[in-house]
């Protein structure tokens, strides 16, 4: 296969990992300024995947736990009300770019103990159709694919504590089995696949005020800590986008019918930084070993490392528990892929279904993530009251 193989691979790994930075970080490359993002294996572990999250501005490792917690922080799971639960979440990816990308998450929990829950979860990412042009004037289409399947677990330990533990296997299809010939010999490309785990903790506190019920939740979640993941036979691996996610939520209740919940989450990238002159420099570097590189590799040293944490900060409002409305904002410093936005949604639970809608609003004109709708469906199929 010629250059224009290498082409089409490199646009599937431009939508997926850089399609989501923000239009003035990319100008910035042209004006020839820093601009050092973190660049690892299937980005799309770490696009959020339901509306009300996404709603929210991506937070959620210490919201109220519901059956799309195993993404956000599986130790939710020790605390969910509902005996079976489940979601499904579609979400059109890129629309600004292409009409056939898109996102699917099917989530489902059940409760073993009055403790402690179970959850199975499915994250598919379609990245439509593109073509691999080959010797003479043959071309091949091909619709890389990617998913992620997890088994998650929550236990409560006390009245105000619980972990968690996930388990996912990961398999990334971009090129499918291909021979692939360049400048340093043959070689064929294939699809990568790994496994990893998530480690989770959540703390809940209710309060009495001033006559008023208050609720404080922290949580903590480390996602994504598995092998790294090859593409080809020539023995090249990269890492997963291993992440440290920490946040709060504090719930007020204004009366009997209406409350609010403001929720903070920070995020850190485990990965190792890898300059654009050396993208080889970490191929010897293990994924623990990743990890803890990753807090001191930033060229500027440690205000740099600051910049890498990228905040996401959500208000949600209940009626009644039956409407919601949301909002929120994601910031991400420009010099690590200057991702900013404002998002909004609503929700809505009728008996055992529910409904959340988001929509994201980026800081620019013409930004790839302009017009991303995320729509979530929630089936609760137990007995118990609602």
């Amino acid at each position: 296969m010629n250059c224009n193989f290498f082409r089409s691979t490199i646009l599937v790994l431009f939508l997926v990992s850089l399609a989501s930075i923000s239009v003035k970080a990319q100008n910035s490359i042209g004006q020839n300024q820093d601009y050092r993002p973190i660049t690892t294996a299937v980005p799309v572990l770490l696009v959020s995947p339901d509306a009300r999250s996404a709603g929210m501005g991506d937070a959620g490792v210490a919201t109220s736990p519901d059956v799309n917690a195993p993404y956000w922080n599986p130790a939710k799971l020790g605390f969910i009300e509902s005996d079976l639960e489940v979601s499904l979440s579609y979400t059109p990816w890129l629309r600004n770019i292409v009409n056939d990308m898109s996102l699917v998450y099917l989530s489902g929990q059940k409760k073993l103990t009055p403790n402690s829950s179970i959850a199975l979860s499915l994250l598919y990412f379609d990245l439509g159709e593109i073509v691999f042009s080959q010797t003479g004037n043959d071309f091949q289409p091909f619709n890389p694919k990617e998913y992620a399947v997890s088994l998650s677990y929550g236990q409560k330990l006390s009245e105000n504590l619980s972990l968690g533990i996930g388990a996912r296997f990961i398999r990334s299809n971009l090129a499918g089995n291909t021979n692939v010939v360049n400048a340093t010999g043959n070689f064929e490309s294939a699809p990568g696949n790994t496994a990893s785990v998530d480690l989770g903790i959540y703390y809940t506190k209710d309060l009495a005020l001033g006559g008023k019920n208050y609720n404080l939740a922290l949580g903590g979640n480390i996602s994504n800590v598995g092998g790294k993941i090859s593409y080809t036979t020539a023995g090249r691996k990269d890492f997963l986008p291993t992440n440290l996610r920490l946040g709060t939520a504090f719930t007020m209740e204004l009366d009997p019918y209406n409350k609010i919940t403001l929720a903070v989450d920070g995020n850190k990238l485990l990965v190792p930084y890898a300059q654009s002159d050396d993208p080889a420099a970490n191929d010897d570097t293990n994924v623990f070993s990743g990890i803890v590189k990753s807090f001191t590799d930033a060229p500027e040293g440690g205000s740099e490392e600051l910049k890498e944490i990228t905040v996401s900060t959500g208000l949600e409002y209940w009626y009644d528990n039956m409407f919601a409305a949301r909002a929120g904002y994601f910031y991400e410093n420009e010099l690590k892929g200057g991702r900013q936005y404002f998002t909004m949604g609503l929700g809505i639970r009728y008996q055992k279904f529910g409904f959340d809608g988001a929509y994201m609003i980026p800081n620019e004109q013409n930004n790839p993530l302009a017009q991303t709708f995320r729509f979530t469906l929630h089936f609760r199929l137990d007995e118990a009251e609602q």
